[in-house]
């Protein structure tokens, strides 16, 4: 690293902390970068210095956007009946990959996670009841935090503050949970405990 320009060090350096970058990644990619033509190494320093400016949250679903409406939720032909809660805007981003979801979306920007001091109060939940509130042709929200512990208590304490607010409105929408077992190709002998109890809870009838 001492033989690199002060320049390209930092650069290096900088690319280190990023989530996954070791040292020897950072030196290639800072190497990448150098040999760019100026024009695109311009365009993403642009777009670097932007981002935090120009991305913010969906004012209905809080998905990352730079409008006021993100695009699923300007989407007139997404059913609006369906909502997906999810823990960050990643997990959105699974699910819009192959068109295997059709409603729309609400971003908590978290879980429940008492050893990391987040509580329900940092998470975006009562922005969802207050949007439940005023949907009344929902049919369905589906609970799609994550199965570990943290995932899993967030989602019941949604769950329970849901049906707090179908008994005060006198509604009467599904409040569902991913199914969750053993994923395509997988071998019995290699799967932990909690794996093989969902899958036999989810089981279909054939």
């Amino acid at each position: 690293m001492s033989s690199l320009p002060a320049s390209l060090k930092q650069i290096s350096l900088f690319l280190e902390r990023l989530p996954g970058i070791g040292e020897k990644t950072a030196n290639r990619l800072a190497f990448y970068f150098l040999r760019l033509p100026e024009q695109d190494l311009a365009e993403f320093a642009k777009n670097i210095s932007q981002l935090k400016s120009k991305t913010k949250l969906c004012k209905n679903c809080l998905n990352l956007t730079e409008v006021d409406l993100c695009s699923v939720c300007s989407d007139r032909s997404r059913d609006e009946t369906v909502i997906t809660v999810v823990e960050e805007v990643l997990d959105l981003l699974s699910f819009e990959t192959g068109n295997i979801y059709q409603g729309v979306y609400h971003v908590l920007h978290g879980k429940i996670d008492p050893l990391n001091h987040v509580s329900s109060d940092d998470l975006h939940i009562e922005e969802l009841l207050e949007r439940v509130s005023k949907q009344k042709t929902l049919k369905e929200i589906i609970l799609a935090t994550n199965p570990d512990m943290e995932g899993e208590a967030t989602a019941m304490f949604i769950k329970k503050r849901l049906e707090q607010l179908k008994t005060r409105l006198k509604r009467n929408f599904k409040v569902t949970r991913l199914a969750y077992g053993l994923p395509i190709g997988a071998n019995l002998e290699y799967a932990d405990y909690m794996t093989l109890k969902k899958a036999m809870e989810n089981r279909n009838e054939l």
